[in-house]
């Protein structure tokens, strides 16, 4: 009976058991503070983690794309190529101030921006935002009056290039109908403007038809028309010139029923 006695738990002191429960009553109260000043905080910070990826991608995504011109390059050719919206006429305008006023020049290594929006500046909105009622009335009135009709839009294909191609010709005095442009392109080269004949005889003799009413550059260059493109395959260049060169041979595209 002794040998249990070793095993018995010695009674410790009564005001050592007091501390001890004090000190744990204490840690027990202050766990849960520090737990949910934690448990609050994390939200937070997930949250300003979300919003600062958000705000990143936003960026991003209205960010507008770049392209080095390289040799060989049309803004036709471009445009198609990355299938902007507006064609290449949205291309130019865009990059007007880059390319400058003839908008077949693009020089390899120039740099044009894709799906550029144009956007008012900062401090046009902030005075704006701070004019009165009546300097805004005034100054809507005269914005009316002043401002000049906004430019034409053309769609960029077939009926669009023809039409445009119309316009630049009725300026000219350059004579021809929309069937008989019509008629002529789906017979030279079914409205592809990358079209290339390279097996008869303008072919041999290394000056073959190109574009969508298939002429050659000779031909192209004598009858450009001022303010269309330099580029051969470029649509609306290539429809007026072929057809100031049918005017001059035939009277007018319309008169032109086969090979010319």
């Amino acid at each position: 009976m002794a040998a249990k006695a070793k095993h018995r738990r010695p009674k410790s002191n009564p005001l050592a058991r007091r501390l001890v429960a004090v000190g744990t009553g204490s840690a027990a109260l202050a766990l849960p503070l520090v737990a949910a000043t934690t448990a609050e905080a994390a939200p937070v910070a997930h949250h300003a983690t979300a919003e600062s990826a958000r705000a990143t991608t936003a960026a991003h995504k209205d960010t507008p794309e770049t392209y080095s011109v390289v040799a060989g390059d049309s803004l036709f050719k471009i445009a198609r190529a990355h299938s902007l919206s507006g064609g290449w006429q949205k291309l130019y305008r865009d990059n007007r101030q880059a390319i400058g006023d003839d908008p077949s020049l693009i020089q390899p290594g120039l740099t044009l921006t894709l799906g550029a929006k144009a956007e008012k500046s900062k401090s046009t909105d902030a005075q704006g935002a701070a004019s009165t009622t009546a300097d805004k009335s005034a100054q809507s009135t005269a914005s009316t009056s002043a401002a000049p009709a906004s430019a034409k839009t053309y769609s960029d294909n077939l009926d669009g290039w023809i039409r445009e191609s119309l316009d630049v010709m009725a300026a000219k005095g350059i004579p021809g109908t929309y069937d008989g442009i019509h008629r002529n392109i789906m017979r030279e080269s079914s409205g592809n403007p990358q079209a290339i004949n390279n097996y008869d005889s303008n072919a041999a003799a290394g000056t073959p038809s190109k574009g969508l009413l298939q002429v050659i550059a000779p031909t192209f260059q004598a009858y450009h028309v001022a303010g269309t493109s330099m580029d051969i395959y470029d649509p609306v260049a290539n429809i007026t010139a072929a057809c100031n060169y049918a005017a001059a041979m035939y009277g007018s595209i319309d008169n032109v029923n086969g090979p010319y």
